[in-house]
């Protein structure tokens, strides 16, 4: 299996809350079986805290389920692309002084071709206030003649599935509007 995300909790997880067997969870965890015993006793050296694979989009409870009534079924993680995106946000990251500079940039950009996008939105989506983005639309920033509407991906405030998620919204709430 590769890139499961914590195995040995995973696998105290399985243990503690479902009824599969030492086999199919060290299958599914890249574990040895004699490892995945000795989870089960707590003969381990540390206390491994369990990890809900649900919650993670590794596995799913009809995965579980199936395995469980058939001790000789192995368990498959789930083939949803990018369950990260779905339930793990990611952490913004440290912004330096010089780029934050460019901030106004990407919002007179946002504000350029998506008129109608109100200030919250363009705010979560730049990792900035909401007076910021009123001021920059209002024209009331002190360095407004120094702005060059510049796409908010390219200067790194945001992704471009972030972007074309808001714009997604944005598209069928005026749909949804008309």
């Amino acid at each position: 299996m590769t890139n499961l995300i914590m195995p040995k909790g995973t696998a105290v997880w399985l243990i503690e809350n479902t009824a599969l067997t030492f086999e199919q969870i060290a299958q599914f965890c890249d574990l040895h079986i004699l490892e995945v015993q000795a989870l089960a006793d707590e003969q381990s050296e540390s206390n491994i805290i369990g990890v809900n694979p649900i919650d993670l989009g590794q596995l799913t409870k009809e995965e579980i389920e199936r395995c469980t009534n058939d001790p000789q079924a192995r368990l498959m993680k789930c083939t949803d692309k990018f369950p990260e995106l779905k339930k793990i946000k990611s952490k913004r990251k440290y912004i330096p002084l010089l780029k934050r500079r460019e901030r106004p940039d990407a919002i007179a950009w946002l504000i350029k071709f998506y008129p109608d996008m109100s200030d919250a939105v363009i705010a979560s989506l730049i990792s900035t206030t909401k007076n910021t983005v009123a001021s920059v639309r209002e024209k009331a920033q002190s360095r407004m003649g120094e702005f060059k509407p510049r796409d908010p991906v390219l200067l790194g405030f945001c992704t471009q599935i972030e972007l074309d998620n808001v714009l997604m919204n944005y598209k069928n709430a005026d749909k949804s509007i008309k």
